[in-house]
């Protein structure tokens, strides 16, 4: 076919998309990161009987050297310093503030880093009314469990999380699952070293009131009640679940010991130790872009679950749909085929070829063995380079002509067929298609109806051998001639394939011709059949047998420029959107359709990947397998249905899981480049396909 004068095909996006996935990646798995944050749960694990703590001290408060020099110190008589893990939360954390305001007290919040950077703004509040905030991890991870690396991270990250809300730095520490000095084990104790080669001071408890068990209030003031006047470190929760008996706890906590003379103070200032010092400027800076980071996670994941409840939802529905117009379109077809066939006129049959000598004879004898009386067959020879023009003359069958024009491109040589025509019912073919020897009289039968004006056949694959071949067939036969019924109930069929349509010549000089400004004239002519006003209707026993690519280099060639020409063409047509009438309906129901699940779903796609990548690593295996194998089982029945309705042989379903993995990405990533040709206006050129003579070999070999 014709070559058009093209710019440089645009590359960068490539790199541009990869980065994009790369970063939504990280983005994603920073939130599967953060968004795994435990909480008390079962509470800390104590030491086996036979097993005794490796430190020497019952005090709580504990800086480890390098050398793993221990120094303690325990709070002084009748003071108590309230600690609260796990926030801060946005119930809790404002009820236990309030409580503490009350009573003039003061505590000390280890708190979550990703919490941090979910409610800033109710961290800085704590610091504010005058308590204190020391670090509990990230993730509220079992620091005891994690190598070196990781549990220096979840310090560093909690430091500027800290560090970006509050201008602050973190002095102390608790290990989450952490109780008293008297439970430290060999591992606990490598935290500890850890810490304390951080800057850390360890803070442990004496008094552990297991709130996250939700005792009661009673029982929470009874387990927080130092004995004999003593001071101590009690340990409660303001997060990781319901904790209003913790509220009612600590009122009653306060109230009781406050007519003891004890003082509620935070852990620091119980051990006069100085304040927190400022956090400088790099670390503050750190701290806010962690909170961007962790928040654009956030909203990345919420908005891929959105997506994909979104698409799922019009996959289920567009299937509804398909199975519904289906059966309609399959009993219309049955009153059709039980009709006596009529002889309508004289038809004409139009084979544009452009270097098709493998398939050409076996095209033009497929058609002079139609059933149908009085067919003229006009091959036009687009300027081959082979000898396509010479083979159908040394045929030498009647009722064939061979016309020869320079390389005009494909619809000029359409557009000649049609001039030198003689009927006025046209079949438009590809020079690389073998019909059935009743698909002519199946497709012209429509034409007893004078508001028909084209009616598109039922392409099917001749090469089905290989991988590339079922995924073709399956995609034919599932996509195409599935979405076809849909459009032929719905009247906004999009597209005619040029493999095998029939024409009034009354439709064809209505609208022109055969348009020669898009590179898919097929969708432009059919779309422009349809604002003329003309039906447009899919006779599926019309069979006509196509050579489909046999490489994925020359499959990506030929549905870059299918989809490349869609656009031009549903570009063209866009005005049908506001249109009345049959116009209108084309718009509102076939342009709409293509947009949807033709471009923006597909250009979707490579995130819905990214996103199952992100599943396998932060989602359960089991859910993520459910739903892999819900939607794989829902394709196979589609294909399932659509081969029965075909008439075709249910053996190539089982590489239908496979080219969801494989094809599937492939389409995805043509419908990518060429939405990014259009966008930058580059033009893109006609690609030929070597033709294998596959499609010939269906004359004489088995056909289904």
């Amino acid at each position: 076919m014709a070559y058009h004068k093209k710019s440089r095909e645009p590359r960068a996006h490539w790199f541009l998309l990869l980065l994009g996935m790369l970063v939504l990646l990280g983005e994603l798995s920073f939130n599967g990161f953060v968004r795994h944050i435990g909480a008390e749960g079962s509470g800390p694990q104590p030491l086996p009987a036979d097993q005794s703590s490796v430190l020497k001290t019952h005090d709580p408060v504990l800086a480890v050297a390098a050398d793993g020099t221990v120094s303690s110190r325990g709070m002084p008589a009748r003071t108590i310093a309230l600690t609260f893990d796990d926030g801060p939360d946005p119930r809790w954390t404002p009820q236990v503030l309030d409580v503490l305001a009350r009573h003039h007290a003061h505590a000390t919040f280890f708190v979550i880093g990703s919490k941090v950077d979910d409610a800033p703004d109710l961290t800085r509040r704590i610091i504010a009314e005058g308590n204190e905030i020391g670090s509990h991890s990230f993730t509220h991870a079992e620091l005891a469990a994690l190598p070196s690396w990781r549990r220096r991270l979840e310090m560093t990250l909690t430091e500027n999380a800290i560090a970006g809300a509050t201008g602050r730095r973190a002095r102390l520490l608790r290990p989450p699952y952490s109780s008293g000095p008297d439970a430290v084990d060999g591992d606990d104790f490598a935290v500890l070293r850890d810490a304390g080669a951080a800057g850390y001071l360890t803070v442990l408890t004496d008094l552990d009131t297991e709130d996250w068990r939700r005792p009661g209030a009673d029982a929470i003031v009874r387990a927080g009640t130092p004995g004999a006047g003593r001071g101590a470190v009690v340990m409660l929760h303001d997060g990781g679940g319901d904790r209003s008996q913790t509220v009612a706890g600590l009122d009653l906590l306060l109230t009781s010991l406050e007519g003891k003379g004890y003082r509620f103070t935070t852990v620091s200032g119980g051990l006069d130790l100085p304040a927190a010092p400022a956090a400088g400027l790099s670390q503050r800076l750190r701290g806010t872009a962690l909170r961007a980071v962790q928040s654009t996670g956030e909203w990345l994941a919420t908005l891929m679950t959105v997506l994909l409840v979104a698409a799922l939802a019009l996959s289920l529905l567009r299937l509804a749909v398909q199975f519904v117009t289906a059966g309609i379109h399959v009993r219309r077809s049955r009153r059709q085929a039980r009709r006596q066939r009529r002889y309508l006129g004289p038809v004409s049959v139009i084979v544009p070829a452009y270097n098709e000598a493998a398939n050409i004879a076996a095209t033009v004898r497929s058609l002079l063995a139609s059933d149908y009386p009085k067919l003229e067959v006009i091959v036009v020879d687009d300027g081959s380079s082979d000898d396509t023009a010479g083979i159908v003359e040394r045929l030498r069958l009647p009722g064939v002509v061979v016309l020869r024009q320079a390389n005009a491109g494909k619809p000029a040589a359409l557009n000649a067929g049609i001039a030198a025509a003689r009927a006025d019912l046209i079949v438009l073919v590809d020079g690389d298609t073998v019909f059935e020897p009743d698909a002519v009289g199946a497709l012209v039968q429509h034409f007893a109806d004078p508001a028909v004006g084209a009616v598109s056949g039922n392409t099917k694959v001749a090469n089905r051998k290989g991988l590339l071949g079922r995924w073709q067939h399956l995609e034919y036969v599932i996509g195409f001639n599935l979405d076809r019924r849909m459009f032929d109930v719905g009247e906004c069929m999009p597209t005619i394939p040029g493999a095998i349509g029939a024409f009034r010549r009354e439709t064809l000089a209505d609208v022109r011709g055969v348009p020669t400004d898009t590179l898919a004239e097929d969708t432009d002519l059919t779309m422009a059949i349809l604002r003329a006003g003309w039906k447009v209707v899919y006779e599926e026993h019309a069979i006509a047998w196509t050579e489909a690519p046999s490489s994925v280099r020359q499959l990506w060639r030929q549905r870059y420029r299918w989809c490349y020409g869609t656009l031009q063409a549903m570009w063209k047509h866009r005005r049908s959107l506001r249109e009345s009438g049959p116009a209108g309906r084309f718009g509102r129901r076939g342009l709409a359709y293509l947009l949807l699940f033709q471009v923006l779903l597909p250009l979707t796609a490579p995130a819905v990947d990214v996103y199952a990548v992100y599943g396998l690593f932060f989602l359960p295996l089991g859910r993520m397998a459910a739903v892999w194998g819900a939607f794989t089982a829902l394709q196979v029945l589609t294909a399932a249905y659509a081969l029965r309705l075909d008439r075709e042989r249910f053996g190539p379903l089982w590489s239908l899981p496979f080219q969801q993995i494989v094809y599937r990405q492939l389409m995805y990533l043509v419908v990518v480049q060429s939405t990014v040709t259009a966008l930058v206006g580059s033009r893109l050129r006609w690609h030929r396909m070597a033709r294998t003579g596959d499609a010939a070999a269906v004359l004489t070999g088995p056909r289904r």
